[in-house]
């Protein structure tokens, strides 16, 4: 099952209600995962760009596009942005093909 990384900002709004009443939103966006025929896989509070990221393994890009757009509906974040993940046999395989596929650079 392919695997994706959503990272999420807070609006203003939302980190004002979480400082007033700290909350673990774990469960919450477990069951939206669940419901869209994924798993949760792990999931993080960090600082910078993004207030949180989770890592899910959902059934399709439509899954994952909807996973997105449910939250993002919600109101409380200012960002969604999910990428989706390649395991490292993926990767070298695109490695590979990529080799193969011909292209040619701009000349100078």
């Amino acid at each position: 099952m392919p695997s994706y990384l959503v990272q999420v900002s807070y609006n203003s709004e939302a980190v004002a209600a979480l400082a007033k009443k700290p909350q673990d939103r774990t469960a919450v966006v477990g069951k939206v995962v669940e419901k869209l025929g994924g798993s949760l896989k792990g999931a993080w509070l960090c600082f910078g760009d993004y207030d949180t990221v989770v890592v899910v393994d959902l059934p399709d890009n439509v899954s994952a596009a909807a996973f997105a757009m449910a939250i993002s509906a919600g109101g409380s974040c200012k960002t969604v942005k999910t990428t989706p993940l390649m395991s490292v046999e993926e990767g070298q395989a695109a490695m590979k093909k990529a080799g193969g596929a011909g292209y040619k650079p701009v000349a100078k």
